[in-house]
């Protein structure tokens, strides 16, 4: 149920970055019908918005019941219970801030907000999953390297300032890749390409870092060295991509790949950070159970509300 959960709100993420490229978050301009109609809409914008509604509502629901199922069933875990029962607090918030964006028309301050706290919905989901899937091991000393946290925060600086990117009319402002080329664009829209830019070239070396110190030093640890080295294949595609949506005018087949490959990255960076906290890769002395993982139980993971409790209880 979370990782279905997980999943799901992967694509709600993609979907309404595709609402906001497309420019259709005005298509439909009540809430939280779609000209007082559930469907179905006969123009392209407005279906879009209602469908992005529909995925919403559907996301809403599992997140109800990955919620009520930790508390039946993992309350004595809460690395399970903390971030399922999170999930559903920010996601009622990002109800609401979807519902003010379209009655105040698409304000920025409202879309940045709605963009944010949906970046929370969808970490806090795969925190969830990661949880339920990785048994939590008692560690001494420090559980992670801060470089697991500097990465995970310059990844949601990156997101925030992509958006400001779309948001703020700068996607067509530089032409060339990697430096921008003067062509006669505003000067405030070069700065925001160049700080974009800029923040991907930090967050590229705190990932890399990560995926590195994971490959090498988590290597004991259930999945880390999976995800590691797809979040590094993903990396180098997103800057390819980037490369791409600048130097071909930033059509909006690929300026949804690039926010996709974005929202992945954004993903297996929690979820690597996740899998290391729970495990205590970074801790001075693991905890002999870590080494008794058998190869089974290292594949399939736990099932919500089994595993070690001493520490979550």
């Amino acid at each position: 149920m979370a990782l279905a959960t997980a999943v799901v709100t992967y694509f709600l993420i993609i979907l309404g970055s595709t609402v906001r490229v497309t420019e259709s978050g005005m298509g439909c301009p009540g809430w939280p019908l779609c000209y007082g109609q559930l469907g179905p809409i006969d123009q392209f914008h407005s279906v879009l918005e209602q469908s992005h509604r529909y995925v919403v509502a559907l996301v809403t629901v599992l997140v109800v019941a990955t919620a009520v199922l930790a508390w039946r069933t993992a309350r004595r875990h809460r690395s399970v219970l903390v971030p399922a029962t999170a999930s559903l607090g920010v996601l009622a918030i990002q109800i609401v801030l979807g519902a003010v964006t379209v009655f105040t028309h698409n304000a920025p301050v409202t879309v940045a907000l709605h963009l944010l706290f949906g970046l929370m919905v969808l970490a806090a989901t795969w925190v969830t999953a990661a949880a339920c899937l990785v048994p939590w091991q008692p560690a001494s000393g420090r559980r992670l390297n801060p470089l697991a946290y500097w990465a995970v925060a310059w990844t949601f600086v990156l997101m925030i300032s992509g958006s400001l990117v779309v948001d703020g009319g700068a996607a067509y402002a530089c032409p060339s890749w990697p430096f921008c080329a003067p062509h006669g664009v505003a000067g405030a829209l070069i700065a925001i390409q160049y700080a974009h830019r800029l923040t991907v070239l930090v967050t590229s070396i705190f990932i890399a870092l990560l995926a590195m110190h994971a490959a090498r030093r988590w290597r004991a640890v259930p999945g880390a060295r999976l995800v590691a080295d797809l979040v590094a294949i993903v990396l180098l595609a997103q800057v390819a991509a980037g490369g791409l949506v600048a130097t071909l005018s930033a059509p909006e087949a690929l300026q949804d790949l690039h926010l996709a490959l974005a929202a992945a990255i954004w993903v297996m960076v929690v979820v690597l950070a996740s899998i290391g906290w729970l495990a205590g890769a970074d801790s001075s002395r693991l905890a002999p159970s870590i080494a008794r993982i058998s190869p089974a139980q290292a594949g399939t993971g736990r099932k919500m509300g089994t595993g070690p409790s001493p520490e979550e209880g």
